[in-house]
């Protein structure tokens, strides 16, 4: 269920580009065109015959063909309708009370539902022309099904209609049928569809003149009936549309009378009105595509405020990021050096696989520290394990289970010292992390530092993922909030705070589950400066599978949007809180939201370029963006002094784990949106994580 309702708007959004690829003609349009001239299976009497085929009858039933009676003329229209011409040729076949046969492909008529109604409303007769124009040669029984049930399905929609009348694309008259499309004329028959073929092709879509056209439409002999084909789509249809009053006056002048298919075979119309389920499925059809027609723009437009904010996001970090780094490594940027003891706190809650390496870790701090342990109310022994260890700088605090931020404040009340370090219970420390963490406070402006968070259990497929995104994605965006004075979160993992700035916010709040991301959007508010120390690395243990990777995701993207919201106030505030409300949050929602609530849309439209679209060119542009994003990547990897072979994994990373993200943000949105409620998920540890013997 977690997956079902983001998956299924993502799903419905496909959908969407996939109808609208349908009715533009840009979805399956397959442009190959057969060439054949083997008749050996095609039965003499049809090759002789007339020109329109009526293969209905039993499997073993020989097709029929019929002629068009003396002395009459039929004008047939191919691949429309078109906006511009089919009202002009309606009009002048309204002028002189003339009735035509109409083939119309199903991508047309859910374009141009209005003209359909227009035909039908003028007594003219519907033929199917499939949907996109293909030539069925080419195409499976499924896909010709498919074509004609589409169309049928446009018609009614639009027009309450159905036809029974078939002409294939690309056709010519009865003796061109050959041993490549006379099984498709078979097929379609047994579907229960009379297909008509042509007694005299104009070529007029060539535009070979007034005059050639009309010479071609002439019977070949005088007073012989006429099946005529004309095109009102596709083109200039100008010449046409001259020539049509020219065959008329000629025909007529000879003793034609001009009339449909059904009737110049004496049978009842081809177009048939239906109801019931038939009407309504058409209806829905019709409406999902004019909406599909309708959404696009808005989904490109959502599609290129993705590329602004990325590419945004991208020229930031590579302006703001080489200047944070050097700012870094004049080591002396923050004041005096800060040599007096720090309190450790480390809230805990079944933490026995973890809790001893992170003391031992800090036992190792070149930095004079005190540790307080804060045992939430623990059923596996953990605080057993911290008393066991005997470590004399190391405090054990229990309590009742309340939740990280009563740990935390129960270790702030108890804190000895007036610069408060924060990490979790499953993180180690290098020997220098706490010293590089504290020394930004030798700036009296500053009131927290957050660390430098690195992912310990890199060696798997997905912790190699999140390596990546901890380098990219947290510590090069924290340069850049950096250099912008709005980083909107210290990371659980790896922070410091001025015991000072923590009493002026009322310390630790439970109102999130965001808790780091709810404190230090609060500590900006009060004015202090929030700085990031590179240098200050701590290690820390990812989820090791999808599943807890997923838990941990899904109350990180819901808790950040219950901060952003807690404190949306403040873009309406005066003074420090303002300046954050209206730099620093708008920055986080735009990247931290919008941009990947919405880079879906980047993914559906390479799904449907690949599938339907020119597959080459959108290939082009997701190989230049993986491109772009593994530059990026480097560089940051560079700047962190990370070794970059993980980033061999960065494609496989954008078609997997990067899908994930997307759908764990839009759940967390649909969950903020209709006010469901996320409890804390507690995930299970291994303990594998220590200080890398390199570092």
């Amino acid at each position: 269920m977690r997956f079902f309702m983001p998956l299924s708007l993502l799903a419905c959004l496909l959908a969407l580009l996939v109808l609208r690829g349908l009715a533009t003609n840009e979805a399956f349009h397959d442009s190959r065109i057969a060439i054949s001239v083997d008749k050996t299976t095609v039965p003499e009497n049809l090759l002789k015959g007339g020109p329109v085929i009526d293969a209905r009858g039993a499997k073993n039933e020989q097709p029929a063909s019929y002629h068009i009676p003396d002395r009459t003329a039929v004008l047939s229209f191919d691949d429309g309708p078109s906006p511009e011409w089919t009202p002009k040729i309606l009009e002048v076949l309204a002028a002189r009370d003339i009735r035509a046969d109409f083939f119309v492909t199903g991508a047309m008529t859910t374009r141009n539902p209005e003209l359909i109604r227009q035909i039908v409303a003028g007594g003219h007769e519907l033929g199917v022309h499939t949907f996109t124009h293909p030539d069925l040669v080419y195409q499976s029984r499924a896909r010709i099904g498919w074509e004609l049930a589409q169309t049928q399905l446009a018609l009614a929609g639009v027009a309450g209609v159905h036809s029974a009348l078939f002409r294939p694309p690309y056709s010519s008259d009865a003796t061109a049928m050959d041993d490549w499309n006379y099984p498709v004329i078979k097929y379609v028959g047994a579907r229960g569809y009379l297909t008509a073929f042509i007694d005299r092709d104009t070529d007029d879509w060539k535009r070979p003149g007034v005059d050639a056209i009309v010479k071609a439409a002439m019977p070949a002999k005088p007073g012989a009936g006429a099946l005529i084909l004309l095109h009102d789509a596709g083109g200039d249809r100008s010449q046409t549309l001259t020539a049509l009053v020219q065959i008329i006056d000629r025909l007529q002048a000879q003793g034609y009378r001009f009339t449909t298919i059904s009737e110049a075979l004496g049978a009842s119309s081809a177009t048939v009105p239906v109801d019931g389920f038939q009407l309504w499925a058409g209806k829905g059809f019709i409406w999902a595509t004019q909406a599909a027609v309708l959404t696009l723009p808005v989904l490109v437009g959502l599609l290129a405020v993705v590329g602004f904010l990325n590419f945004g996001r991208f020229a930031l970090m590579l302006v703001l990021a080489p200047i944070h780094a050097r700012r870094s490594r004049r080591g002396d940027a923050w004041g005096p050096p800060v040599t007096e003891p720090v309190t450790v706190l480390v809230p805990a809650y079944n933490e026995r696989e973890c809790i001893a390496n992170t003391l031992q870790s800090l036992a190792a701090s070149d930095h004079p520290i005190e540790v307080i342990v804060v045992d939430d109310g623990s059923t596996d022994g953990t605080a057993d394990i911290v008393e066991e260890m005997d470590l004399p700088f190391v405090r054990l605090i229990r309590q009742v289970n309340g939740g990280k931020s009563s740990a935390l404040n129960t270790g702030i009340a108890a804190a000895s010292h007036d610069i408060i370090v924060m990490m979790d219970g499953d993180t180690v420390f290098e020997p220098s992390t706490v010293r590089e963490l504290v020394q930004p406070f030798g700036d009296p402006a500053i009131g927290a530092v957050a660390g430098n968070a690195k992912v310990g259990n890199r060696e798997s497929l997905i912790g190699a993922w999140q390596h990546i995104e901890y380098v990219l994605g947290h510590n090069l965006d924290r340069r850049m909030y950096d250099m912008l004075g709005v980083i909107p979160t210290i990371p659980g993992a790896v922070g410091a705070f001025r015991k000072e700035a923590l009493r002026q916010v009322g310390g630790m709040s439970d109102d999130t589950l965001a808790e780091d991301t709810d404190i230090t959007m609060a500590v900006l508010c009060e004015g202090w400066r929030i700085v990031y120390a590179e240098n200050a690395r701590a290690w820390t243990e990812a989820p090791a599978s999808l599943q807890q990777l997923w838990s941990q995701r899904y109350r990180w993207s819901y808790g950040s949007m219950q901060a952003m919201w807690k404190h949306r106030r403040a873009v309406t505030a005066r003074g420090p809180a303002g300046r954050f409300g209206r730099v620093g949050l708008p920055l986080v929602v735009l990247f931290g939201v919008i941009a990947p609530l919405l880079a879906p849309l980047v993914d559906l439209f390479l799904l449907y370029g690949v599938l339907f679209g020119d597959a080459p060119i959108t290939l082009t542009s997701w190989g230049g963006f993986i491109l772009l994003q593994a530059v990026l990547s480097w560089y940051a990897f560079r700047l962190d002094r990370e070794k970059p072979w993980h980033l061999i994994s960065l494609p496989i990373q954008q078609l997997v784990y990067r899908q994930l993200m997307y759908i764990v943000l839009l759940q967390s949105a649909i969950t903020a949106m209709t006010g469901g409620r996320l409890r804390w998920q507690k995930l299970r540890r291994t303990g594998e994580v220590a200080v890398p013997v390199e570092a």
